[in-house]
């Protein structure tokens, strides 16, 4: 298990390298630099920032340079706000994207598998019509139209919840829900092509057989093996989740990671985009990293070795 941990670990590093690597050139291969947007700098300015930036010096110094600053976990200041540092943002914006990521995460999830239980349980029967007309809503619609929905009819219409803003755990319902429709509408579909799948296998009709309750073939047998597809995306979903969405941050005056990024691609900010992407891309390969590792504890037939198969 620990020679199979340490190989994941080592490609993940080399897979984080080459996202680096490749972020950086292709970002710096873009003709201009954030500073010729200012068209009224002075030159002497100009050419003060581009040396205070290391803007002036070859791309691959540029590069060793920032990967000297990477080593101590510095992800360099900010080229548009002079009092800022991408650390800083990370450290103002990711809170507030994790608590929304996670909340919208355990919806989507907990709502997700519930619908596709239900829809694989009662195959072309109403309950399976309706979980599958939610899940393909959740699908079609994109979330930025459910938010504006839920904002003009439940905070405005009805003014069960507040419209907007970041002051209290009340103001996150409605933009984790809005988050949450699309990756519950997902798991939904997947769960139940996985459970109707599994209701077939040979050791679901010899349970049936043996005179087993219903309720226990179906959780500790059906959901226990349905569920491991869930948890091959559940990863990816995470990451996506936790680490910012601009549009509903956006729509929703919360003030996140998502806005961060999409701001630093706007003003060409290179150490916020790099930073962000750097940040995103540990995140998500932590996380199917771990995925991996939890297959074992769900199912016990899948072995870790150190070995290829």
């Amino acid at each position: 298990m620990w020679k199979y941990i340490g190989k994941r670990f080592l490609w993940s590093l080399v897979t984080l390298w080459a996202i680096i690597t490749i972020t950086f050139f292709l970002m710096h291969s873009i003709p201009g630099n954030p500073f010729l947007q200012e068209s009224k700098m002075p030159p002497s300015v100009y050419e003060n920032l581009q040396k205070h930036y290391n803007l002036d010096k070859p791309k691959i110094v540029q590069y060793g340079l920032y990967f000297q600053s990477l080593a101590k976990l510095d992800f360099g200041p900010s080229m548009k706000s002079s009092a800022m540092t991408v650390n800083d943002y990370i450290k103002q914006g990711f809170p507030v994207s994790l608590h929304l990521g996670l909340q919208a995460l355990i919806i989507a999830v907990t709502f997700g598998l519930i619908l596709g239980v239900i829809a694989s349980l009662h195959r072309n029967r109403w309950p399976d019509y309706l979980s599958m007309i939610l899940a393909i809503v959740g699908i079609s619609v994109p979330n930025f139209i459910l938010a504006t929905f839920l904002i003009n009819f439940v905070a405005v219409e009805w003014g069960l919840l507040p419209v907007a803003l970041w002051k209290g755990w009340e103001y996150t319902i409605l933009p984790s829900i809005a988050l949450a429709m699309m990756p519950m509408a997902y798991i939904a579909r997947l769960m139940r092509s996985s459970m109707l799948e599994v209701m077939n296998q040979d050791y679901i009709v010899t349970a049936k057989a043996k005179g087993l309750p219903r309720p226990v073939i179906i959780i500790k047998h059906a959901i226990r093996n349905a569920i491991l597809p869930i948890v091959t995306v559940i990863g990816i979903i995470s990451a996506n989740l936790i680490t910012g969405s601009f549009i509903i941050e956006s729509i929703f005056g919360i003030p996140g990671m998502g806005e961060m990024f999409v701001k630093g691609i706007a003003n060409r900010d290179y150490p916020v985009i790099l930073g962000s992407t750097i940040f995103y891309s540990f995140i998500l390969i932590f996380l199917i990293f771990i995925v991996d590792i939890a297959y074992t504890l769900i199912d016990p037939r899948i072995k870790i070795t150190g070995e290829s198969k």
